[in-house]
């Protein structure tokens, strides 16, 4: 005979209250969400912490840097080198100077060719009367003046990821888009369409592509086999940019594409999160894009992340990662201008939107 005390125990009797919208959400301001991320395995002061990935990921990469951790710079500025033009030549952007990894085939292929199993078929990119990198096109504020110049600076690039592959404990890749312009020769993946803002597009040479679930999902999977290979204790934190698509290609509306890119996205980093204990999720997607957040983080183009959204999602990381966080999360850590001045985040996607005329 049954208890009637228990009558109405059922698996959502006891739900925390981080777990219940109308507590979490609804009857919580935004600014004062907590548990929003929850890691799911602790970083040790001394891991060394490489990040690489869209634009977004520029911001992580910055707080890591100025937060303590051991982030790790395999590909720093020379000796001398004026540090107030570092981040336009992409020094000290990203672990190596990957400019924006887009895509997960992007990251996929950069490892490939560092590994030296790929070798794209490109040729250099004519730009401003000079030469540009197909795959890094804005490296630099100028082209370079030979071909040989651009290729001693791609050796020496492959070179510093191939050290990051070896000598990464945790690497953090921000996930930006499912849509990406390729070589019809051998599926060389762009960082932006060609004959944006270097090179020329010939439709016979290139072809576009929108990623679908399972095509993202086998090249995170294959890309981080081969990181283990080399590596077999590094772990991963998988992220999704929060800024929407500058323009889509697809039939659809960008608002529906965005959503469509987001989801995926999000949808194949949690089920990697959730099959593998070496892989974990940080939401700073849903932080800055959920409804309840009201668009606060966003500018009045409804796109870029202001300071306080970056210093907000920022907040969340570091709870529990570093054990510290803003007192008052609705608050930059730091004054304005210092804020806007470091969110000068290199993005080859939104120069190429001024090329076109969409920003």
């Amino acid at each position: 005979m049954s208890d009637p005390a228990n009558d109405k125990a059922n698996p959502y009797s006891n739900l925390p209250a981080r777990a219940i919208w109308r507590k979490a959400v609804a009857e919580t301001h935004p600014l004062q969400q907590e548990n929003l991320y929850v890691k799911k395995f602790p970083m040790a002061p001394e891991a060394r912490i490489s990040t690489a990935g869209s634009c977004f990921a520029q911001h992580i990469a910055k707080t890591l840097k100025r937060s303590g951790f051991n982030f790790q710079d395999f590909e720093p500025a020379p000796p001398l080198f004026p540090a107030a033009l570092a981040q336009s030549y992409n020094y000290g952007v990203y672990s190596a100077r990957f400019c924006n990894i887009y895509t997960a085939r992007q990251l996929h292929q950069t490892v490939e060719r560092a590994m030296g199993g790929f070798v794209p078929r490109e040729e250099p990119w004519i730009r401003a009367g000079g030469f540009a990198d197909p795959f890094r096109p804005l490296l630099e504020p100028e082209p370079f003046e030979s071909v040989a110049e651009l290729e001693r600076a791609r050796q020496s690039h492959l070179s510093a990821v191939r050290q990051m592959l070896h000598q990464t404990d945790v690497f953090i890749f921000t996930l930006g888009l499912t849509e990406a312009w390729h070589s019809k020769a051998d599926g060389a993946v762009f960082p932006l369409c060609p004959g944006t803002v270097a090179g020329r597009f010939i439709e016979e040479d290139y072809a576009f592509k929108n990623f679908n679930y399972f095509e993202i999902f086998e090249d995170l999977v294959a890309v981080m086999g081969k990181m283990r290979e080399l590596n077999p204790g590094m772990r991963f934190i998988f992220t999704v940019s929060p800024v929407p698509l500058t323009a889509t290609k697809t039939d659809n509306h960008v608002l529906a594409a965005t959503l469509y890119s987001k989801s995926v996205l999000r949808a194949v980093a949690g089920h990697l999160a959730a099959e593998l204990d070496f892989v974990d999720y940080f939401p700073s997607y849903e932080i800055i894009a959920a409804p309840s957040m009201r668009g606060l983080f966003y500018d009045h183009n409804q796109r870029t992340v202001n300071a306080a959204g970056v210093d907000y999602v920022m907040s969340h990381f570091l709870r529990q990662h570093a054990g510290e966080a803003p007192t008052d999360s609705s608050a930059p850590t730091m004054t304005k201008q210092q804020l806007l001045g470091d969110l000068e985040a290199q993005c080859e996607e939104m120069m190429q939107a001024q090329d076109l005329g969409y920003a």
